[in-house]
């Protein structure tokens, strides 16, 4: 298991005030990128490899893109 201990979390500019569904990351760590639900601080988090991160990042926007077409 990936000791979090020391991860600095932080909030998308984006996520506004919509009620706190947002997700927060932690890029502080050596090697790793992680990721947790803001509203449940204590439960799993999603680590990834930092060279995964912009992976990952691209792929959530090819997903937000496909359901904006499908609306």
């Amino acid at each position: 298991m990936t000791d979090l201990t020391g991860a600095v979390w932080r909030k998308s500019t984006r996520s506004g005030g919509n009620g706190g569904d947002c997700v927060e990351v932690a890029t502080n760590l050596p090697g790793i990128v992680a990721v947790r639900d803001s509203k449940d601080q204590d439960g799993p988090a999603l680590i990834l490899a930092r060279l995964a991160w912009p992976a990952f990042i691209d792929s959530i926007k090819g997903l937000e893109h496909r359901t904006e077409e499908s609306d």
